[in-house]
């Protein structure tokens, strides 16, 4: 089928929408007509480069929508089902997804390279040349194919537009809180960077029971939009907040710190680590350019102090169990999710989309489909 879908050509250059031509689902796949697709920064460090992936490529890894068709061997999902698109596969066989950990699913290996997991062949297709797809998903296209793996069902009663948000930031967020950083009731929490997954990381810290919860970003959007989600107090930049934390617990700082600005710096660690106290954690969730291998931090006092600095990929979240639990809380009015959205566009305005998202004019954009 032709179908239209946001191109990134080369790295540095805006997206290009294109007709493309998509294929049909072949054995494990499924192919969904999208809803909605979620603008997030992740997309953004393809255009820097910070992400090296194969290119040409189609955007978005953000997506909710209906099943339309299901190739041989497809048993999780039918034709008709809601779903939301998981931007890491889990296949539920493999050493990590099998002890808990599908955010550490092997078939993460073939996320960069932008080909189909069932047999290594572009599904997309634009001006004769093979595209790959955005964490095996491309959400800035209306349809898509996809691997079974990266499909998850969830109940109809659920606004698709919302739920394509919890594919990535809403669920690396909260589980960055609640699993990456495990928030315990009456700790004090630092949250660095709130746009779209900073935001849900306050979220995360306030479901479950911090007494205080510091949210840390130079734009007073941003500050005001975090107490909206459950922040208590606000700092313009970590040296306020390492004031403002320090009168807050009488000198014994912050219990645990979540790094979740848009590019990460090496620099930012021993601030970071500096916020918390003895045995305190931090969590770095930001993406930093690949070529990022300098880090300063005081190692004296990471081993006097036993602090610890802690990795996190999708917020150590299981995609299968997690994205319908946050489904659940936000339509039992525990978690927000429609008050995310900030602006919605159509795909022609994805660059004016992601403008707004570096003016922080937004704290989530998405793309509406028809």
């Amino acid at each position: 089928m032709k179908t239209q879908a946001a191109v990134l050509w080369n790295v540095g250059e805006p997206w290009s929408i294109e007709e493309v031509d998509l294929g049909e689902p072949v054995a494990g796949e499924v192919k969904v007509k999208l809803a909605a697709s979620g603008l997030c920064h992740s997309d953004e460090h393809l255009v820097t480069g910070d992400i090296p992936i194969a290119l040409p490529v189609i955007g978005g890894h953000e997506g909710a929508g209906v099943v339309e068709a299901v190739g041989p061997g497809v048993t999780s999902v039918k034709e008709g089902d809601h779903v939301v698109l998981s931007f890491i596969p889990a296949c539920g066989r493999c050493h990590f997804c099998s002890t808990g950990r599908q955010n550490l699913c092997d078939l993460g290996m073939h996320l960069l390279a932008g080909l189909p997991i069932a047999d290594g062949v572009h599904r997309f297709s634009a001006k004769g040349k093979g595209l790959g797809t955005m964490c095996l998903l491309g959400t800035f296209c209306p349809y898509s194919v996809v691997h079974e793996s990266s499909v998850v069902k969830i109940d109809e009663s659920v606004p698709l537009e919302v739920a394509a948000l919890v594919g990535c930031g809403v669920t690396t967020g909260w589980g960055t809180a609640v699993y990456s950083a495990d928030v315990q009731p009456g700790e004090t929490v630092v949250v660095i960077g709130t746009g779209g997954v900073g935001v849900n990381a306050v979220q995360g810290a306030r479901i479950a029971g911090a007494r205080h919860i510091v949210a840390v970003d130079p734009v007073a959007f941003k500050r005001e939009q975090a107490m909206a989600f459950g922040a208590t107090h606000t700092a313009p930049d970590l040296e306020a907040a390492q004031s403002l934390v320090t009168e807050l617990t009488w000198g014994r700082m912050a219990d645990k710190a979540i790094l979740t600005v848009g590019t990460a710096d090496g620099e930012m660690i021993a601030p970071m680590l500096d916020i918390v106290s003895k045995d305190g954690r931090a969590v770095v969730t930001a993406i930093a350019p690949m070529s990022q291998m300098d880090v300063k931090l005081n190692l004296h006092l990471l081993t006097l102090f036993q602090k610890q600095l802690h990795g996190s990929l999708f917020g150590s979240a299981n995609p299968r169990a997690d994205i319908p639990k946050l489904l659940t809380l936000y339509g039992e009015g525990h978690l927000k999710l429609d008050e995310l959205v900030t602006r919605k566009y159509e795909l022609e305005d994805v660059n004016q989309g992601y403008q707004d998202m570096r003016d922080g004019k937004n704290v989530r954009g998405l793309i509406v489909f028809d």
